[in-house]
C-alpha cells in the first residue's frame, strides 16, 4: 500500500470508496444512500466545470481574502535557536480560520443543487461559524449543532453564529462535544435532505464529505507551494509542515500540495491534560480501526468496542476518530503523528504570542509546541511551516481561565 504519485489524494481509494482497503468508505442507512449518490455526482461534475472554479476562485479571493500571509517567525526562531520557523497565517481569512474554505464552497454546491437550507456541526465553533457566515453571505438559512459543552466553553464563536442568524441546536447526548454534534447533524439531515443541504465540518464522514472538504481547503497549500518557493526559490529538501489534527480538514488543506515533494509531515493531536488518561489521539494512542460517522477510521474505543470518551482544552482537536485520509498517510508512512498535552498547549501560546504579531488558537498551539520542541535540535539550515489556522479570540474566556491573562 503506497500513496501514488499525481493522482489527487482524495481520488486514491477503491470503488468502495476505501483508502488503501482499510479506511473511509461510507457506512450509511439506506435513506441516505440516494441523497450521497446525488451529491457526489454533483460534487464530481462541478469539480471539473471551468464555470464552477472561476466562481470559486472569485469568492476565494473577493470573499475569503486569498492569499494568507507566510511569514518568518524572527523573535521565536532567535529565542530557540535551531531550525528556521515560519507560518502560514490562515487565521488572516475571512472569520478567523480555514473552515471559511469549506463552508463557502458547500454553500455554492448547496445553490447549484436548488437547496434553501443547509445544516452544519462544530466543536471549536469555527465550522459553525464559518458556515453561518458563508450562509448568510448566499441567502441560505442555517443551522448548527453543537455539543452543549462546547457552547459553554467556545462563548465568542456562538455569539457570532446568533449574529449571523444561524439557530444553534445544542446537543446534550453524549460527550456534549463535536462528537455528538456530528451525530445529531446527520440524523437531522436524513429526515431533511430533499430541502437541506448538510456541511460536515471537517474531512470526517462518508466518502463525499472527505472529499468536498480536502478540495476546499487545499486552497491553503496552492498558496503556500508558491509562497514557499518565493522564499526560498525551490521547495527545501529540509523542510517540515506542522499541523494540528483533530479531524483533519486544515492538514489536508497544508500538506495537499507537497505530496510528491520530500516535505516532512507531522500531525499533532491533542494529548489532553497531564492529570488525565483520557485524550483526543487516537493515531498516537494506537487505537483500533472503527466505523464512526459513516467512516472506518482509527478511532478511540473503551473495552467493549463502543466509541470512547476523549478530553482535550481545544474542542476543535477534541475528536474520538480522525480523517480516513490521516490513517492512509499513517499506514503508508507519508505522514508521522505525535500529541502535546494541554499544559504545554498553552505554554505554546504564551511564547509564540509574546513574541510574535500572531495569537494562535488552542488548536495550532499544539502544533507550534512541537515546534518550540524540536527547533533547537535541528540545524539552522532547516525549516519548519507551522499552520496557524485559527486566532485565539474564541478561547479568550478558557485562556484567562487557565492563565490569568489573554494575550491578543
Amino acid at each position: 500500500m503506497k500513496i501514488k504519485k499525481s493522482i489527487p489524494l482524495i481520488d486514491q481509494h477503491d470503488k468502495n470508496f476505501m483508502y488503501g482497503g482499510k479506511f473511509g468508505g461510507n457506512f450509511i442507512p439506506e435513506t441516505l444512500k440516494k441523497p450521497i449518490d446525488d451529491l457526489t455526482k454533483l460534487f464530481e461534475k462541478l469539480r471539473k466545470d471551468k464555470k464552477f472554479l472561476k466562481e470559486r476562485d472569485y469568492y476565494f479571493k473577493s470573499y475569503i481574502g486569498v492569499p494568507t500571509p507566510f511569514i518568518k517567525l524572527e523573535n521565536l526562531t532567535s529565542h530557540l535557536g535551531g531550525a528556521q520557523i515560519y507560518a502560514k497565517v490562515v487565521s488572516e481569512a475571512n472569520g478567523g480560520a480555514h473552515k471559511i474554505y469549506n463552508a463557502t464552497v458547500h454553500c455554492l454546491i448547496a445553490k447549484k443543487a436548488g437547496k434553501k437550507f443547509i445544516v452544519g456541526d462544530t466543536g471549536a465553533g469555527y465550522a459553525g461559524k464559518m458556515l453561518s457566515m458563508a450562509a448568510k453571505k448566499f441567502g441560505l438559512k442555517c443551522k448548527i449543532f453543537m455539543g452543549a459543552k462546547d457552547i459553554k466553553r467556545q462563548r465568542p464563536n456562538v455569539q457570532a453564529m446568533k449574529k449571523n442568524g444561524a439557530i444553534i441546536v445544542p446537543v446534550t447526548t453524549g460527550s456534549q462535544t463535536l462528537v455528538d454534534a456530528v451525530s445529531e447533524c446527520m440524523r437531522y439531515w436524513v429526515s431533511n435532505c430533499d430541502t437541506t443541504h448538510m456541511c460536515v465540518g471537517s474531512t470526517v464522514g462518508p466518502n463525499i464529505f472527505i472529499k468536498i472538504c480536502a478540495w476546499s481547503t487545499a486552497q491553503i497549500s496552492r498558496e503556500l507551494f508558491q509562497q514557499v518557493k518565493e522564499e526560498f526559490g525551490e521547495i527545501p529538501k529540509k523542510m517540515k509542515l506542522l499541523n494540528c489534527v483533530g479531524g483533519g480538514s486544515s492538514a489536508m488543506g497544508f500538506w495537499n500540495e507537497f505530496m510528491d515533494t520530500d516535505a516532512e509531515f507531522i500531525g499533532i493531536e491533542a494529548g489532553g491534560p497531564k492529570s488525565s488518561k483520557l485524550h483526543a489521539a487516537p493515531l498516537t494512542n494506537g487505537s483500533k480501526i472503527g466505523i464512526l460517522h459513516g467512516a472506518a477510521q482509527y478511532v478511540i474505543q473503551d473495552k467493549e468496542g463502543q466509541i470512547g470518551s476523549t478530553d482535550s482544552i481545544s474542542a476543535g482537536l477534541d475528536y474520538p476518530g480522525i480523517s480516513p485520509l490521516h490513517c492512509f498517510l499513517k499506514d503508508t508512512h507519508r505522514a508521522r503523528y505525535t500529541s502535546v498535552n494541554d499544559e504545554d498547549a498553552l505554554k505554546a501560546y504564551q511564547l509564540v504570542s509574546k513574541l510574535e504579531n500572531i495569537s494562535p488558537s488552542l488548536e495550532p498551539s499544539h502544533a507550534f509546541y512541537e515546534a518550540i520542541r524540536l527547533a533547537p535540535k535541528l540545524k539552522s539550515s532547516e525549516i519548519i511551516i507551522v499552520n496557524s489556522c485559527g486566532d485565539s479570540l474564541k478561547d479568550k474566556d478558557i485562556i484567562k481561565q487557565k492563565l490569568g491573562s489573554y494575550i491578543r
